[in-house]
């Protein structure tokens, strides 16, 4: 796709103000805690900063306008379930986080639980951190491949490239801090973008009009399964179009995930008092939701105007004609991009474009810092005390991060045409099922549930989620997930209560 030169020049320049803002955050950090926890002097606004640095991300915007494409209002689930998330942080977990005494959620857990429960939680807290950063990788390179003739390998490499500069130079600071600068460009150019939509379809009418003329009764709506107006207004305007059980598993695991992943805990500790870390979780929980909205707007507009390859091949096939007017896309994960290069003024697109990309690498390297805090702090460190010396423990997480992103590119490489949101719930659903329940225990049921119960919740909770998956159930794997949990847990609390002994050293 060809970019003029305001294109450029908008996009280095959007670039070029972030990297600032890393090296700048960079001379802030003299030690592991400044690095991992931004020294807990941060504000609110950073607070805010640091969660939706790595919250609204590839997931957030390019996956939730490739989701729209295809289901419509149904792709709000993961920014309508991140500000659920966030609201729930701020009121029932901020202060028990940061009066916690820990520095990782899985600390909790194995202060109540033992050190097994620690190095268990760890490992598949990162399997379900990994597969978060592997859609961000995705989700840059399909950006990439957009706006430059460079092919999905060269696209990968540049990806966590700059996703490592972003983070290991200023760890939470930079996380933080380039978070608050992309949150005031997204807001604007979400917003910008969200008006253009309605001005360019003649607002939502002019957009489900749109929608309808291209699919309803036609051979493309038939191999979407649209056969008339009807049942392309369910499919478009339906939060549970894909389902009520996926859909609402969807933002369960949003929830879930929020609450039981390192990088937003992180930010709450790099918080300087408790009221900064809550305000900064309610900013988060206000903000999020609304970009999810604009982003649903543009994945609509688009497919009013746009065919994906496979269609194009799928009409072909069937002896169809292929509609005319409409712009061919390789993936609908380059719907966002595709929209921003055609259908805005170039400079403006051109800002667009560094942001999106800004805010994808911003989400990638805030999850590869918080799977490097869990892995450093909970595995290395236990191995090799060296590792808690605070030179030391800098130079390995760094080290692990870039180990982190060279693997997520590869594995992006091996899957170029997932679908971005798939691996983002999945994610989350995996991370819930491994640390929320053992860590609500303990937080608030000390002494009242014997460890090997709480072992066996962390073991059998994400490999049912996994299980599940694979075996493609009718319904969200979270719930299955979550179920095993809750049993175990709960035949936990009641072996505990019969014995009516103190049972966290078992």
């Amino acid at each position: 796709m060809h970019l003029s030169s305001l294109h450029v020049v908008g996009l280095l320049a959007t670039i070029a103000l972030i990297v600032g803002i890393g090296i700048r955050s960079g001379r802030k950090v003299q030690s592991a805690s400044d690095f991992s926890s931004g020294g807990s002097r941060a504000g609110a606004w950073i607070v805010c900063g640091a969660i939706m640095g790595t919250l609204v991300s590839g997931q957030a915007t390019i996956g939730t306008a490739q989701l729209a494409f295809s289901f419509g209002m149904s792709a709000w689930w993961f920014t309508l379930g991140s500000g659920i998330g966030c609201l729930i942080l701020a009121i029932g977990y901020a202060a028990p986080f940061r009066h916690s005494g820990c520095s990782t959620l899985l600390q909790i857990v194995s202060k109540e639980y033992g050190p097994k429960a620690e190095s268990l939680g760890s490992i598949f807290c990162s399997i379900g951190i990994f597969i978060s950063v592997v859609a961000q990788v995705l989700s840059a390179t399909a950006l990439l491949i957009t706006i430059f003739p460079i092919n999905s390998l060269a696209a990968a490499v540049v990806s966590i490239a700059l996703m490592a500069f972003y983070v290991i130079f200023g760890g939470m600071w930079g996380a933080g801090m380039g978070g608050v600068a992309k949150l005031i460009l997204l807001y604007a150019t979400s917003i910008l973008g969200g008006i253009l939509v309605f001005v360019m379809a003649g607002g939502v009418s002019g957009l489900m009009d749109s929608l309808q003329s291209l699919l309803a009764g036609t051979a493309l709506g038939d191999y979407s399964g649209l056969t008339d107006a009807a049942s392309v207004h369910a499919r478009f305007t339906s939060l549970l179009a894909r389902g009520a059980s996926k859909d609402i598993g969807s933002a369960l695991s949003l929830l879930l995930g929020v609450l039981s992943t390192q990088t937003y805990a992180q930010a709450i500790w790099s918080g300087k008092s408790d009221r900064a870390a809550k305000k900064g979780a309610l900013l988060s929980a206000f903000l999020i939701p609304p970009i999810g909205i604009a982003c649903i707007l543009i994945g609509l507009y688009m497919r009013g105007h746009c065919i994906t390859a496979d269609e194009v091949q799928a009409l072909q096939a069937l002896g169809q004609s292929i509609p005319q007017g409409l712009i061919q896309i390789e993936s609908t994960a380059q719907v966002f991009p595709v929209f921003v290069v055609n259908f805005m003024p170039k400079l403006l697109g051109g800002i667009v474009l560094g942001t999106l990309f800004i805010t994808v690498v911003g989400g990638g390297s805030g999850l590869a810092l918080g799977m490097a805090s869990i892995l450093v702090t909970d595995i290395f460190a236990r191995k090799n005390p060296r590792v808690k010396e605070s030179g030391v423990n800098l130079k390995v997480t760094r080290g692990t991060i870039m180990v982190i992103l060279v693997i997520a590119a590869a594995v992006a490489i091996l899957v170029p045409g997932a679908m971005i949101n798939d691996f983002g719930f999945l994610s989350m659903g995996l991370r819930g099922a491994v640390v929320f329940l053992p860590m609500c225990g303990g937080l608030w049921l000390k002494g009242k549930i014997p460890s090997r119960f709480a072992l066996a919740a962390i073991i059998a909770g994400p490999v049912a989620v996994l299980a599940g998956k694979l075996l493609a159930l009718p319904f969200d794997p979270l719930f299955l997930g979550m179920a095993v949990c809750l049993v175990i847990m709960g035949a936990g609390f009641c072996a505990g209560k019969h014995n009516g002994v103190s049972l966290s050293s078992q």
